[in-house]
């Protein structure tokens, strides 16, 4: 079977022709980022309109969860038929799920439409990290992942804030509505503009690779949202998806050894050990940005009295922190080609800013609230994308494909299985208490306390990272 991708594109400057591109794909990847957050501050009422309130987890769940599955496919179809027919194709599939959700009748129809909505965000954050890295010499890259960090950060703060101020003002339905005109401006934006040069090649999918790693972490998910919930840890219902999720791993690990074309090439976690110190951070930012996303405006409206518009407007002093100092860790990479810092102060000011955001109860002025919440996010702002450019640089440029799909694939796995764990947490911290607002303080506590260990342990492995000369040329 023959087909095109693109050709790696020749050494040079960023062109203004290449800046117009570059925002199209970025409008695609800021709808796929808001709709992740945006059901945070619109929960409730989703909930009195459909019911279901038991089925709720799932309505993050299944979108984290299927990013996660399909994100290796869409970066292995990227490698195989081209950068831009399977970018078009993957925001055709998110914009068809937008508007299923929009239309949802029921909660179980709501779930469904998210997950169809989660395989199309699996293929945007693919296909917009490999195209950046098809149009941007590796030592320009800096600054366009920054930019890339920017939209990350202002669809996973801001959706709360959309969703609030949506819920409020229209119907929760709109902040699905809205992305059906936002992505036909993106396809047509990036259809018209996009022009790169093919090459064809033969094409094979590994689909027992990719059938083997989507149950893996179907399992994982699985077994973390059942056990200590529904079920008792060492009961057969939560512990059976973990025996499920070491066979299908290993089973995963065997295929991809053999394989001509693997869906995720395992030499790259040997070749160089940037790789996979830049995953584990890849998968803990993934974790504790969508925990933040989610129990910081439930708990300001739950605990602190706000409404929803005002949950979301609280957010902003997590997220501008973010725009600004990830647009300037990107140009400081980029002017010096140093990098190592970043990862490492900003994990130790995440870890920080975590810690304290444990301390608040129901009497924590809202000021100092959001003084917590600025470290938190200038400590993410030197995180979220710089380390997907350590791991860029640390592989061979034939996986560049694949490391645009493992970065995305890890962010969505920590998301996946860090909204599962935090959720068990959170629901066994408030049982038992007399008052939901004493349940929730405690609840958020213990997820923000394990968010902090999380983020220490990462800051540790930071120290792991050397610095390798970043290309100059893709």
């Amino acid at each position: 079977m023959s087909t095109t991708t693109p050709a790696s594109p020749s050494p040079g400057v960023v062109t203004r022709h290449i800046r117009w591109v570059l925002l199209g794909v970025m409008l695609a990847m800021l709808l796929s980022m808001l709709d992740n957050m945006v059901v945070g501050t619109a929960m409730p009422t989703i909930v009195a309109d459909l019911g279901g309130l038991d089925s709720l987890s799932w309505v993050v769940t299944v979108y984290t969860l299927l990013t996660a599955v399909t994100t290796p496919v869409w970066g292995k179809a990227g490698d195989l038929f081209g950068r831009k027919p399977v970018h078009l194709a993957s925001v055709a599939v998110f914009v068809l799920g937008s508007v299923l959700c929009g239309a949802a009748p029921s909660m179980g129809a709501l779930i469904a439409a998210r997950g169809i909505q989660g395989v199309g965000a699996g293929g945007i954050g693919a296909s917009a990290f490999a195209l950046v890295a098809a149009l941007v010499p590796p030592r320009e890259r800096g600054k366009y992942q920054g930019l890339t960090a920017s939209v990350m950060a202002i669809g996973t703060i801001g959706g709360p804030l959309l969703g609030g101020l949506v819920t409020e003002h229209l119907s929760w339905r709109w902040a699905f509505l809205i992305n059906l005109p936002l992505g036909v401006l993106a396809l047509v934006w990036v259809q018209l503009m996009l022009k790169l040069p093919t090459r064809r090649v033969r094409a094979r999918l590994d689909w027992a690779g990719i059938a083997l790693l989507g149950v893996a972490i179907a399992a994982v998910v699985l077994g973390t949202i059942w056990g200590g919930d529904r079920f008792a840890w060492l009961s057969w219902q939560a512990a059976g998806p973990a025996v499920v999720a070491v066979v299908a791993l290993a089973g995963f690990v065997a295929v991809e050894r053999r394989v001509a074309e693997p869906v995720l090439p395992l030499r790259v976690f040997t070749g160089h050990r940037n790789f996979p110190v830049a995953a584990g951070l890849i998968f803990v930012m993934g974790a504790v940005m969508l925990g933040a996303g989610l129990y910081l405006p439930l708990f300001q409206q739950t605990v602190q009295g706000a409404s929803a518009a005002d949950s979301g407007l609280l957010m902003l002093p997590m997220m501008l922190p973010v725009l600004v100092v990830s647009t300037i860790a990107g140009k400081v990479m980029s002017a010096t080609g140093r990098y190592r810092v970043f990862p490492i102060a900003g994990m130790a000011l995440i870890t920080v800013g975590m810690g304290l955001l444990a301390t608040m109860s129901a009497t924590t002025p809202r000021l100092l609230t959001c003084c917590f919440m600025v470290l938190l996010g200038a400590g993410a702002g030197q995180c979220m994308q710089m380390a997907g450019t350590i791991a860029q640089n640390a592989v061979d440029l034939r996986d560049i494909g694949a490391v645009g799909s493992a970065v995305n694939l890890f962010r969505s796995m920590g998301a996946s299985i860090g909204v599962a764990v935090f959720s068990a947490l959170f629901n066994h911290a408030r049982d038992g208490h007399a008052t939901a607002v004493a349940g929730f303080v405690d609840g958020t506590r213990a997820v923000f306390l394990a968010g902090a260990a999380l983020c220490a342990v990462a800051c540790v492995a930071a120290f792991f990272v050397v610095e390798v000369p970043l290309r100059k040329a893709g």
